[in-house]
């Protein structure tokens, strides 16, 4: 049975408090995640003064500041991710952050020493960031929320060109070449993880498509997972039904903080609940095969039933449809064999109820 490994997205729901990130670490790891993921950035160097905020963020945050302004405040220095990482091994939990900028891969990569990498899906047309990441030889997640699979090519021909370190300049051509080689596609195999995703907040379920994930998977041949923005936890377990290796979903101390993303994500004991579900739907999941299982063998002969006399049948005389019938326990004649015993003359007497032995 394969594990799916679940990341308890903490995103920047810290509101740039360390305390207050080290509480998130420690609800992540009550809750049973595999993974702690927080965000790497240096806002100016990834949202230009002009950017407005989304719509989500404007309802969240406001509209008095801009997405700048916002996102800076949000900011982890250095020494704040040392700390976290400290505090992820201490809870045991992987401390895993996503890259926004070339220094923020650099810090993750040989700062921190980080062994994953995770990309989001606004940065699946960004080249530079993705060869950026690949040429660090770390395996990569990547989330492909508002792409076509015509863009997830794409994406994977910088990785793979990353990874196999061309001698060529970076060009679109030798993104294609690296793709379509065959050492191209074994690394590929060998380093990334696509996730399914809808890229809204809080993503209404009509959008959310999970069936995508099928078509990721025959497309490209890679582990595929689910980076899931619904409410509430019922969308990703069902992801896990589907197959999805990989599952993703933000969580908060508190909903009613403020900050851009704590109203779309699950509080602590919800982050359980849902870890919980999934560990049983692995659990569930099972075998392909179909026979009965060793916990129902001892119910058979309870819930199955026997032939029987319907009433008191005395030797020699014919057995019918009319004089045998089919009553629990199992531990006789099946019924399936009624037809079998119709017209033979019966060897004993029978009281009512009492086990056909013919």
């Amino acid at each position: 049975m394969m594990k799916t490994f679940i990341i308890a997205e903490a995103g920047v729901n810290h509101n740039g408090s360390l305390e207050m990130a080290k509480e998130l670490v420690y609800c992540a790891a009550e809750a049973g995640a595999d993974a702690v993921k927080f965000q790497t950035f240096r806002a100016k160097s990834i949202i230009s003064k002009h950017a407005e905020k989304a719509d989500y963020q404007k309802r969240t945050t406001g509209i008095e500041e801009s997405q700048l302004e916002m996102v800076q405040k949000l900011e982890l220095s250095l020494e704040m991710h040392q700390e976290l990482v400290e505090t992820c091994k201490q809870c045991n939990i992987k401390f895993l952050s996503t890259p926004f900028d070339f220094e923020s891969v650099d810090l993750l990569a040989e700062k921190i020493g980080v062994d994953l990498l995770k990309l989001p899906s606004g940065e699946i047309t960004n080249a530079p960031l993705l060869l950026k990441a690949a040429l660090t030889g770390l395996p990569i997640i990547l989330s492909t929320g508002m792409s076509n699979l015509g863009e997830i090519e794409e994406a994977l021909g910088v990785l793979a060109f990353g990874y196999l370190r061309f001698s060529q300049a970076p060009s679109i051509r030798g993104f294609q070449e690296a793709y379509a080689s065959e050492e191209g596609q074994q690394v590929l195999r060998e380093k990334v993880t696509l996730l399914h995703c809808t890229t809204e907040y809080p993503a209404p379920y009509v959008d959310v498509n999970l069936r995508s994930m099928d078509t990721l998977a025959a497309a490209f041949h890679l582990p595929v997972g689910f980076s899931d923005h619904t409410n509430g936890i019922a969308v990703p377990i069902a992801a896990v039904a589907r197959g999805a290796q990989v599952i993703e979903k933000h969580f908060t101390l508190d909903r009613t903080l403020p900050g851009p993303d704590h109203q779309a994500s699950l509080e602590g004991a919800e982050l359980k609940q849902m870890i919980d579900s999934i560990r049983q739907v692995e659990l569930s999941l099972g075998k392909a095969y179909k026979m009965p299982t060793p916990s129902e063998q001892k119910n058979k002969f309870i819930a199955r039933k026997s032939l029987v006399a319907a009433c008191n049948i005395q030797k020699g005389e014919i057995l019918t449809i009319d004089n045998l019938t089919a009553k629990r326990p199992g531990t006789g004649i099946p019924p399936i064999r009624i037809w079998d015993l119709i017209g033979k003359v019966a060897s004993k007497d029978y009281q009512q109820d009492e086990l056909i032995q013919e």
